[in-house]
């Protein structure tokens, strides 16, 4: 997978806003985070991290920085006004901006990106949505931060990226609990005492119920695509000792 063109995938909801979902093609790491491996925790060296992060960035929007936090499964939201350095992320799992020339991005590993546009108030983010950040609220989150430097829910598109989907995501009795009864309808009975639990589906709930109307699921599933995309629960079903990370990214021409 080191070799080769760049695996982007873009949605067609965001439409010219540049912007793209991309997968392990391309990029220059080797052993089994081969390819377009774009994490820093992921045990990879951080000159092929830095060289596939440009690789990606330079996909979207040729010459701009990008800008990537360090992420923990928060439902917290940072807005953007100057770049920083790979060395000094702040923590959040969001960013937004009005400022054109940056390129906004998010890893992920089986958890949702997804990318935000109003492209006519020229106002983007990104956001790294598992199931804690957005039970947490980091998708409203982004959206009210969006709407503070001058976008509008009405307008905004969402596109969710390469996801684990339903049937590769089998939870536990108390993962399940943790969720409202309203919520029930995302789990579709399993082995024993198991439940396989639909992020994607979650995800865009969560994006409607907060008010927008242009949203998509590009229904990509990281853990049954394995030549396509990098997965945790895969490399942890595997006993593999590592696993990379795909990134996603959205850009204000």
């Amino acid at each position: 997978m080191a070799d080769g063109a760049i695996d982007l995938t873009r949605s067609a909801l965001l439409g010219h806003v540049p912007h793209g979902f991309f997968g392990r093609g391309g990029g220059v790491s080797t052993g089994l985070i081969a390819g377009l491996q774009c994490g820093f925790g992921a045990e990879d060296t951080d000159s092929s991290v830095r060289q596939n992060r440009r690789m990606a960035a330079s996909a979207v929007l040729p010459g701009a920085p990008l800008v990537t936090p360090h992420q923990v499964h928060s439902p917290d939201v940072i807005t953007v006004t100057e770049p920083w350095d790979d060395e000094n992320r702040p923590t959040a799992d969001a960013v937004v901006t009005e400022r054109h020339g940056l390129v906004l991005g998010v890893v992920t590993a089986d958890c949702a990106p997804v990318l935000f546009a109003d492209a006519e108030a020229g106002v983007i983010g990104a956001a790294h949505a598992g199931w804690r950040g957005a039970h947490g609220g980091v998708l409203e989150n982004t959206i009210a931060a969006m709407e503070a430097i001058g976008a509008d829910r009405a307008r905004i598109a969402a596109a969710i990226g390469p996801t684990i989907a339903q049937e590769s995501y089998e939870v536990d009795e108390g993962f399940k609990a943790a969720f409202a009864e309203g919520d029930s309808g995302l789990f579709a009975p399993g082995r024993p005492g198991r439940w396989q639990f639909d992020l994607p589906a979650y995800v865009l709930r969560r994006l409607r119920t907060a008010g927008l109307v242009r949203v998509e699921n590009l229904a990509l599933d990281t853990y049954a695509l394995e030549d396509r995309y990098y997965s945790f629960r895969r490399a942890t079903h595997r006993g593999e000792p590592n696993y990379g990370r795909q990134i996603s990214l959205v850009a204000l021409g």
